[in-house]
Order: C-alpha cells, then structure tokens, then sequence
C-alpha cells in the first residue's frame, strides 16, 4: 500500500546571518529539487507586505499589480483587502524555482502562503 507523500516542513535549515533581520538559507540546503513543490497564494489573505519577496532565497515572488482575473474570484474580505491594498499582493515569477525550504510561509504574516506538491 501506498502512502501519501508527507507534507512539506522545514525543508531548509534557515540560519540567521549577523546584521539580518530575518532568516535566511542557503539554496544548497533546501533538500527538495526546484520545482516539486510550488508556493500557493491565498488571494483573500494576501496585503502585498512582500515578507515572501525578501526571504526566498530563489526569487519565486515579487510584488505587483493583481491582475483582473485573478480579482474575479475573490470574496468579500478579499476584494476589500485588494481595494484597501491597492492590488498589491504576491506573484508567483518564478514558481518553478521553489525549493520548498518554507521561509515564505513562516514569514509570511497574514500566513497567506502553503506550499503544494508540483503537478506531474
């Protein structure tokens, strides 16, 4: 029998580098291959802050503009958090380069961001 792959931890050992106000990682820690996990976006959560920006070690998110569509599917708390924010929320740039070391979703304050297994 089968068991489903465990869902993702601390995969990287973040460490604190002196004159750093938060933690960071090494690429070469992450023990995950880039691209078999990849950041999700709670769109109804998510205020632009751009903690995730900051602390991925990859580069996977910037911050910009959320694009009308993706507007399309929010529900209330969200759509006035967009209009509040100026919608101004985290966008995947570079998914596949996840290494799924979890720094984006611990530092993360509106804790808007999980990390799913990769499609295929």
């Amino acid at each position: 029998m089968l068991r489903p792959p465990a869902p993702p931890r601390a995969l990287c050992r973040p460490s604190t580098l002196p004159g750093a106000s938060s933690p960071v990682t090494s690429p070469s820690e992450c023990k995950q291959a880039p691209g078999a996990f990849v950041p999700v976006v709670d769109r109804n959560r998510c205020e632009g802050k751009a903690d995730c920006v900051r602390v991925c070690p990859t580069g996977v998110f910037e911050v910009g503009t959320l694009p009308e569509p993706l507007r399309a599917g929010l529900g209330l708390r969200g759509r006035v958090k967009g209009f509040v924010h100026r919608w101004q929320q985290a966008l995947l740039v570079q998914p596949d380069r996840c290494e799924a070391c979890g720094l984006c979703v611990t530092a993360c304050p509106e804790k808007a961001i999980t990390l799913a297994r990769a499609p295929g």
